[in-house]
C-alpha cells in the first residue's frame, strides 16, 4: 500500500474510535439518537458535495441503488452495535465487531471483488485480524472467562452482537467498494446518499415504535454535543475510508482501518480503568506488527 493510502486509513481510524467512544456513552438512547446522528451528518455534508465535484457524472440509477443498498447494510450494523454496546462492554463488543469484519470482508473481496493481495500483505492483515481478536478476549471480563455450574450456556451477548455488527460491516464495506469503483461513485455525494436511506428507515423505525417518538426532543436538548460530533467524526471516517478504496485493495484497508480497536482499548483502559493494561499494550503491538507488514508489502 502507498503512504497516502496508509494515512488515509489511519486517519479515519482515529475518527472511527472517536465516534464510538462518543456513541457508547449514547446507547441508551436508541432510534432517536440514530435518527438524529442520520440527520445531522447528511444535513453537515450535504453542503460539502458542490466542493468535491458533486456526482462527478456517476450514473444516476447507478447512485440510487448503491446509496439505498449501503443505506440499509449501514442501518443493519448501527441497529446490531448499539445493542451490542447496551449488552455488554465497549471493547469487547467493539473488538468482536471490527475483528469479524476484516475476516469477512476478506473473504467476500477475494470471492466478489477477486482481488489478490501478496503474501506478505495476506500476513499482515491476519496479524491485524489476530491483535484485535486478542483486544477482545482480554477486554472480556474474568467472570465471563470462567467455566462452572454459575456460567450462562450459550453465546454471550456482548460476543453475539459484534459478530452481527462484523457481517453488516462486511456487507457494506464489499458493496460499496463496488459502487465506488465499478460504478464510479463520488465520496461524499455517494455517503450523503445512503445518509439520507438511513433517515428514511430510522424514520420508518420511529413512526412503527410510538414509545421512542416523545424522546427525540429530550435527546438532542441533551445529547447534541454528542450528535454534533457523532454527524462531523463518522462521517469524515468512512469518507476517507471510501476514498482509500480508489487506490489500494479492500482487503487490506478493511483491517489496517482496524487499529482504531487499540485506541478504543487504550481510552477504555484509562477512562473506565480497565484491567490487564500490559496484555492490552501487548495486543496493541501485534497490531501495529501487522500494519508494518501491510506498510512494507
Amino acid at each position: 500500500m502507498s503512504a497516502f493510502a496508509i494515512a488515509l486509513v489511519l486517519s479515519a481510524a482515529v475518527c472511527h474510535a472517536a465516534w464510538n467512544i462518543v456513541s457508547h456513552g449514547s446507547s441508551g438512547s436508541g432510534l432517536p439518537f440514530l435518527w438524529w446522528g442520520a440527520v445531522i451528518a447528511s444535513g453537515l455534508w450535504a453542503f460539502v458535495i458542490p466542493f468535491t465535484g458533486g456526482l462527478q457524472g456517476a450514473d444516476p440509477w447507478a447512485f440510487l441503488v448503491g446509496a439505498a443498498v449501503s443505506g440499509v447494510l449501514h442501518i443493519g450494523y448501527m441497529l446490531a452495535l448499539q445493542r451490542g454496546y447496551a449488552a455488554g462492554d465497549l471493547t469487547t463488543v467493539y473488538a468482536t465487531a471490527r475483528g469479524s469484519g476484516p475476516v469477512l470482508t476478506g473473504v467476500f473481496a477475494l470471492l466478489v471483488l477477486g482481488e489478490r493481495p501478496g503474501p506478505l500483505a495476506l500476513v499482515g492483515a491476519l496479524v491485524v485480524v489476530l491483535g484485535v481478536i486478542g483486544v477482545g478476549m482480554i477486554g472480556r471480563p474474568r467472570t465471563a472467562l470462567r467455566s462452572g455450574p454459575t456460567r450462562r450456556r450459550g453465546i454471550p451477548p456482548e460476543i453475539f452482537w459484534g459478530v452481527l455488527t462484523g457481517v453488516a460491516i462486511a456487507g457494506y464495506t464489499v458493496w460499496d467498494a463496488i459502487s465506488m469503483n465499478r460504478a464510479g461513485l463520488p465520496a461524499v455525494a455517494y455517503f450523503v446518499g445512503f445518509t439520507v436511506t438511513e433517515v428514511l428507515g430510522f424514520s420508518v423505525m420511529l413512526l412503527l415504535g410510538r414509545r421512542e417518538r416523545p424522546s427525540l426532543g429530550s435527546v438532542i436538548r441533551t445529547q447534541w454535543g454528542r450528535l454534533l460530533a457523532f454527524g462531523v467524526l463518522s462521517p469524515l471516517s468512512y469518507i476517507l475510508v471510501l476514498t482509500a478504496t480508489k487506490i489500494a485493495p479492500i482487503a487490506l484497508i478493511a483491517p489496517m482501518r482496524e487499529v482504531s480497536v487499540i485506541l478504543v482499548s487504550l481510552y477504555s483502559v484509562w477512562r473506565f480503568k480497565q484491567d490487564r493494561a500490559v496484555l492490552r499494550i501487548g495486543a496493541a503491538g501485534v497490531v501495529v506488527a501487522g500494519i508494518a507488514l501491510i506498510g512494507l508489502a
